[in-house]
């Protein structure tokens, strides 16, 4: 194991074990260094790598924190890490939001309530029966945004929303260049609303399923 490596874990296993928790500050980098067993160099590299991906807070002239650890502030480092994908995995992006999603959709449908509902109804109208795929990607992006955010699992909606990236492109394309896309995807999210009305959740999730799988479906037949 790399140097910086064992830095990192010796600092993850001080915040799992509980010697670190949210809010606290680290001890001085001399003394963590003594402490751990390492060289100032590789603690201070692996406070450099731990800050990047927000388990740390560096905070200039005042010293170094462990964050909040909330579920949804470290899993932004996963948008970072899904911008660089290859186009040649955007097939593996739309199979893990086909298994993520639906579960969502079903969490949402006994949680969300009529205000939300309603929000999503006029949500829809506001796009009309012909949208340009432009504006239907937005609106489709934020339609799943607000439904998942009902599920009430903030790894969900991270997990999620860090996923949307990636497929978007996949999105637009297949709405430029299949005949129906643009109809077919607004029936789909009529549906699901529709579903989430009578908290109906094997319908809610069987909906939402066939929504994310007609995109997938659509890009192994295009590739």
């Amino acid at each position: 194991m790399a140097v910086t490596d064992e830095a990192i874990e010796k600092i993850k296993g001080m915040i799992v074990s509980g010697a670190l928790r949210p809010g606290d500050r680290l001890p001085k980098e001399s003394e963590l260094a003594s402490e751990l067993g390492l060289s100032r160099n590789s603690l201070r590299e692996a406070v450099r790598a731990l800050s990047l991906i927000r388990v740390l807070d560096v905070r200039q002239g005042d010293g170094t924190y462990v964050t909040s650890l909330d579920p949804q502030l470290l899993l932004e480092a996963l948008s970072f890490v899904v911008d660089f994908h290859r186009d040649d995995t955007v097939l593996e992006f739309l199979a893990v939001r086909r298994i993520l999603e639906p579960a969502a959709t079903a969490m949402a449908a006994s949680l969300i309530d009529e205000a939300s509902l309603d929000a999503l109804d006029a949500h829809l109208d506001a796009l009309g029966d012909e949208p340009s795929v432009e504006e239907l990607v937005v609106s489709d992006l934020e339609f799943h945004r607000r439904i998942v955010g009902a599920s009430g699992n903030m790894v969900l909606c991270s997990l999620l929303d860090g996923l949307a990236g990636p497929t978007t492109r996949a999105r637009v394309w297949r709405g430029l260049t299949q005949r129906d896309a643009v109809s077919r995807t607004l029936m789909e999210h009529r549906a699901i609303v529709a579903a989430l009305r009578d908290r109906d959740a094997d319908a809610a999730r069987a909906w939402a399923t066939a929504h994310v799988a007609s995109v997938e479906q659509w890009l192994r037949s295009t590739l």
